[in-house]
């Protein structure tokens, strides 16, 4: 399914996250199944403080899911998904079109 964004600040925020590097691994990363910040930081050698701090952008621009759960041991933990599969923009000189293929 796609969906076209039509609210200037969304535009403007999603722009913002998928310029980001980091933002755009996390997105790629976390789009087939859920991993934790831990996974994330030792898998793409993304400093922790890092990859938190992407983690919330992207979930406050709604480009990711979180779940948490309680391992065996009783200790809490989040996993992460990206909601899109892709992220389409383009420019007819006077206005951006964005939309987002969802995952």
């Amino acid at each position: 399914m796609q969906l076209s964004i039509e609210e200037e600040l969304k535009k403007d925020a999603i722009l913002s996250a998928v310029s980001d590097r980091y933002s755009r691994t996390i997105l790629e990363a976390t789009m087939s199944k859920p991993k934790t910040a831990l996974e994330i930081s030792e898998e793409y050698k993304i400093p922790i403080s890092t990859v938190y701090r992407r983690l919330q952008d992207l979930y406050d621009t709604k480009l990711l899911g979180i779940s948490g759960s309680i391992s065996d041991e009783g200790k809490k933990f989040f996993m992460y998904k990206s909601k899109v599969k892709g992220i389409s923009t383009s420019f007819d000189g006077c206005a951006i079109s964005v939309s987002i293929t969802v995952n």
